[in-house]
C-alpha cells in the first residue's frame, strides 16, 4: 500500500500549482481552441483546485501559471520489451546469402 501511496503523491500537483481553464459552458479543451477567450485561473491548495483569478486570454494564463511540469513528476515504467541496442557498427550475427 505504501508503494501505491508514493506513486499517487508523485502524480499529485504540489500546493501552489496553478492551471488555466476556459470560462464558459462546455468541457475543458486545449489552449489552441479559442485562444482569445478569457481563462479562469485555478490553484491547488493541497486538496482541491480553488479559483484564484481570471486571465484575459490563453497567453496571459500561461504566463501566470508558469511551467507545466506535471509530466516530469511522473516516472515512466522501465520497459524491457526491446533488447539492448547493439554496438556500433552493427553487423548481423547470421549471414544471409543472396539468391
Amino acid at each position: 500500500m505504501e508503494e501505491w501511496a508514493q506513486r499517487r503523491e508523485a502524480r499529485r500537483p504540489a500546493p501552489g500549482d496553478r492551471r488555466a481553464v476556459p470560462l464558459g459552458d462546455g468541457p475543458e479543451r486545449g489552449g489552441h481552441v479559442d485562444p482569445d477567450a478569457p481563462r479562469g485561473m485555478l490553484e491547488w491548495d493541497g486538496h482541491q483546485w480553488v479559483p484564484s483569478g481570471v486571465a484575459d486570454d490563453h497567453a496571459t494564463a500561461v504566463d501566470e501559471s508558469g511551467q507545466q511540469n506535471a509530466a516530469e513528476r511522473v516516472p515512466l515504467p522501465r520497459s524491457t520489451a526491446l533488447p539492448p541496442a547493439p554496438e556500433r557498427p552493427f553487423r548481423p550475427t547470421k549471414v544471409f546469402p543472396r539468391p
